[in-house]
């Protein structure tokens, strides 16, 4: 049985798309699933990995008013993420992660474990919000990947 990120590269491949990611709380970790597969250049040819806000802001191109607003860890910059990653890639799926994989950095409003993704397949742009709990940082990111991989398997 393939993996979701197997599942997603398939299908990918068969509707000749690329994708890409603008990570922030997994720091690569999406990318980096799909680099474990084999002849994934096809698909996949770059990807973001943008920590701090001023990185969103210059690489992705993130409104700060947006930041300001809702805050970094909101569906709406995990949505703008991934539009500017696939604006400045040309991918037609990019995927947009912020979060608070914690230990520390929650608040009653925003609590460790919460994670914000955004998404664009094609023309669909959607975004959720995950709250994984407080089950150690890189549960919540490893987690926050498992998520991404199987929204897109069951959207693509």
């Amino acid at each position: 049985m393939p993996t979701n990120a197997q599942a997603v590269a398939q299908k990918l491949l068969q509707h000749g798309c690329h994708i890409t990611f603008a990570e922030s709380c997994t720091a690569g970790l999406c990318a980096a699933r799909l680099g474990e597969i084999p002849n994934i250049s096809h698909i996949f040819d770059q990807s973001f990995v943008t920590y701090a806000n001023e990185a969103k802001i210059a690489l992705l191109g993130v409104d700060p008013a947006l930041i300001e607003q809702y805050g970094v860890v909101s569906e709406p910059v995990a949505l703008q993420m991934a539009i500017g990653a696939s604006a400045r890639t040309g991918a037609q799926v990019a995927v947009g992660i912020s979060g608070i994989a914690g230990p520390g950095g929650g608040s009653e409003e925003k609590p460790v474990g919460m994670v914000c993704i955004g998404y664009t397949i094609g023309e669909k742009q959607f975004s959720q919000t995950c709250r994984f709990g407080d089950i150690g940082r890189n549960a919540v990111r490893e987690a926050a990947v498992d998520t991404v991989y199987a929204v897109l398997n069951e959207n693509l």
